[in-house]
């Protein structure tokens, strides 16, 4: 392997930063997996000491030995191919380093736990650590919601269903659905924290055998070293709880490429209500200088596309046999590091977007015009069939609207030369039915209720 080839290999993937950030990837990268284990590997020690099925003389040499800079990687990832997991042949090369320096220590290393109590535990450290991340990201990303919320909640604009116009809304109501949906997950975030992170400490057949009458205060000892919960029993066939982490994330990641989704939308040449903002490098084509591309929205939808194939890897795999997986288990282990870069990626992303977005009020405007008031059909319509009935109203309103179509003209204009609407509705009247800021029903409300919840919840978690 040649200089740069081995600088390759060392950064991982080469699109690793378009989904995701350095901070999740270093929580997920090789050598962080590895130290995970090593620090179960490490704290299994001291509480096996404690209670005396270890040497206490042993511990120093394995404690010391639990350093992932002394593991071979190569070595590693061969003996995995040939063993079925890392755990074998990590152990192998951590009983190598402390026969080393104490061959006596050697005896006790991994002592009474099997390959799956020390890659579990270690992904659940793991997890700790990109639950923090994501916690604090979806933090960020509410905070800047509800500002935009706020900035907005009266700006209207048009609100399309089945990608038609269909009613006005206002800007701040979408920040503000948004916020909504994000509140949610900051919640079930907490939850899922607190069941998921837990010991998983079983032995070779998940009964402790080895650790005798031990084993209790053992296990005790090794989740209060390692600041987990001690589950009521080992769970290595029961994967409730990393299938409950794996479909946290991939909803997280579906109501970001939501959001996604709607931006880039939004960013279209013939829209152009809303634009990613802008940066020296960002978005441009290799051949059109014109162009703006949605970049930030592309990297969240790629997310949004991957996750449900990744969450289904993960949930087909908890159909396990008897007391050890044959496939299922071994599923996990690409697909959830997977899902919490691709979640930590596409939470970056939106924070981004949304903290600095583009508003073009002067398009949400012409857009709220483009159909010459047909928008506002309902409206009018509501109105006079207070006066003459509904049916007879939407009748009236739906044959002026295609008046106006078929002779290009406004809704106003047909409406105020007919009889029918001007005895009931004065021309001042029709005006401000005709008005989409007089039309966007509970909108503000909805704003001030997604600001109160989400200031509640804040308050909540400084407190």
């Amino acid at each position: 392997m040649s200089v740069s080839d081995a600088a390759f290999s060392a950064t991982g993937r080469l699109t690793d930063l378009i989904c995701g950030t350095h901070e999740m990837n270093a929580v997920w990268s090789a050598r962080q997996t590895v130290q995970s284990m090593l620090d179960v590997e490490a704290a299994l020690a001291r509480a096996s000491a404690v209670h005396g099925v270890i040497p206490a003389n042993a511990v120093e040499a394995i404690v010391s030995a639990c350093n992932a800079d002394l593991i071979d990687a190569d070595t590693l990832m061969s003996g995995a191919a040939s063993s079925g997991n890392l755990a074998i042949p990590l152990v192998k090369q951590l009983t190598a380093a402390v026969k080393s320096k104490d061959a006596d220590a050697a005896k006790f290393v991994h002592w009474g736990a099997t390959s799956q109590d020390i890659i579990d535990t270690g992904t659940i450290l793991q997890l700790r650590s990109t639950f923090d991340v994501l916690e604090t990201g979806i933090d960020e990303l509410c905070v800047a919601l509800a500002l935009q919320a706020d900035k907005y909640r009266t700006t209207p604009m048009i609100g399309r269903t089945w990608l038609q116009q269909a009613l006005p809304i206002t800007l701040g109501l979408k920040f503000a659905q948004w916020l909504d949906a994000l509140t949610r997950h900051r919640e079930r975030l907490a939850q899922c924290r607190a069941r998921v992170l837990v010991l998983q400490f079983g032995g070779a057949a998940g009964t402790l055998a080895s650790l005798r009458d031990k084993a209790p205060q053992v296990a005790k000892a090794l989740a209060d070293d390692l600041k987990l919960q001690l589950p009521a029993l080992p769970w290595h066939t029961q994967r409730d709880r990393i299938a409950e982490a794996a479909t946290c994330f991939g909803m997280l990641i579906g109501t970001l490429g939501k959001i996604a989704r709607d931006i880039s939308l939004h960013m279209q040449t013939e829209v152009g209500e809303l634009a990613e903002p802008a940066a020296a490098g960002k978005g441009g084509s290799s051949t059109m200088p014109h162009k703006r591309n949605p970049v930030g929205c592309a990297a969240v939808l790629t997310a949004a596309m991957r996750a449900p194939n990744l969450v289904a890897t993960v949930l087909g795999g908890m159909v396990q046999e008897h007391e050890r997986a044959l496939g299922g288990w071994q599923a996990e282990w690409e697909a959830l590091p997977d899902l919490a870069r691709l979640s930590g990626g596409a939470l970056a992303q939106i924070t981004a977007i949304v903290s600095n977005i583009e508003v073009n009020t002067q398009r949400l405007a012409a857009n709220l015009d483009l159909t010459n008031g047909l928008i506002l059909g309902e409206a009018v319509m509501l109105a006079l069939g207070d006066r003459i009935g509904r049916l007879d109203a939407h009748t009236l309103v739906e044959h002026a609207s295609k008046e106006a179509v078929s002779k290009g003209t406004t809704l106003h204009d047909v409406l105020s030369n007919d009889e029918r609407v001007t005895q009931h509705l004065s021309s001042i009247q029709l005006q401000a039915l005709l008005d989409p800021a007089n039309y966007a029903g509970q909108a503000a409300a909805f704003v001030d209720a997604a600001l109160k919840l989400h200031r509640s919840n804040s308050s909540r978690s400084a407190s």
